[in-house]
C-alpha cells in the first residue's frame, strides 16, 4: 500500500467565530478570511493560509445551523465545550491523505469516512460515529479533497507559515508506528508525555505558538 499524508490544516476551536477571529488577529497580527458554513455539522469557520496547501481553520458552532449527526472534532462533548467557553484553543489537526479509505482502515479510531461540503469545496473525511476526538486530538482526522480543489487556492498570503506541529501523547510509540504507516509528511514532531498539541507559526511579527 503506497499511502502518503501531509498536514492539511490545524483546527482552532472557539465559542464565537467573531471573537475567535479577534483573538487570532491580536495574537498573530493578521486577518483571517471568511470561510463558510458546514450544513451537515452545524458549524462555520474562518481561515488563514499557512502554506501552499496548509491552513489554520478557526471553527465554531453555527448559531444558524443544526447538526444532523454528532459533530466532528468532539465539538458536542462537554470537555470541548468547556474549553471553548474559556477561549480559542488548538483542538486537533487534519491530515490530507492520498487514499482516505485505505488510511482510515489502518486504525478503527479514525472512524467512518463520510462525504462533506462547504460552498464550492467537497471532500471525504473521517469522523467517529459519536463524533469524539481520538487520542485527545493528537491522532489526526483524515481528509481527501475532491477534484484537487483546496481552500488555500483562494486564500491570500498573509506571511504566515506552519513551522512546527508539536504533539505529545502517553502512547507516542504506538502512534509513531501508525504515523509511519500513514507516511505523514510535514513539520510534525511526536513525543512522549501528557496529551497536548502546540503549533509554532511564523508570522510577520515573529514566531508565535498556538496551543
Amino acid at each position: 500500500m503506497n499511502l502518503s499524508c501531509r498536514v492539511d490544516h490545524l483546527v482552532l476551536a472557539c465559542a464565537d467565530l467573531a471573537a475567535g477571529a479577534a483573538h487570532v488577529r491580536a495574537l498573530l497580527g493578521v486577518e483571517l478570511q471568511p470561510g463558510g458554513r458546514h450544513p451537515l455539522m452545524g458549524t462555520h469557520n474562518a481561515l488563514l493560509k499557512l502554506g501552499p496547501r496548509t491552513y489554520l481553520e478557526l471553527i465554531a458552532l453555527d448559531p444558524a445551523g443544526a447538526a444532523s449527526r454528532p459533530r466532528w472534532f468532539g465539538l458536542d462533548t462537554p470537555a470541548v465545550r468547556a474549553r471553548m467557553a474559556k477561549g480559542p484553543f488548538l483542538l486537533t489537526w487534519v491530515a490530507a491523505s492520498s487514499d482516505v479509505g485505505a488510511a482510515a482502515a489502518l486504525d478503527a479510531r479514525f472512524g467512518e469516512v463520510i462525504a462533506a461540503s462547504r460552498g464550492a469545496f467537497s471532500w471525504r473525511i473521517t469522523v467517529p460515529a459519536d463524533g469524539r476526538l481520538s487520542c485527545d486530538g493528537v491522532l489526526p482526522t483524515l481528509i481527501q479533497w475532491n477534484d484537487d480543489a483546496h481552500p488555500c487556492d483562494g486564500l491570500p498570503d498573509a506571511g504566515c507559515q506552519l513551522r512546527e506541529l508539536d504533539l505529545r501523547h502517553p502512547e507516542a510509540a504506538r502512534l509513531e508506528r501508525l504515523f509511519a504507516s500513514l507516511q505523514v509528511q510535514g513539520p510534525v514532531v511526536l513525543r512522549q508525555g501528557d496529551a497536548a498539541l502546540a503549533a509554532r507559526i511564523g508570522t510577520p511579527r515573529g514566531v508565535v505558538e498556538l496551543a
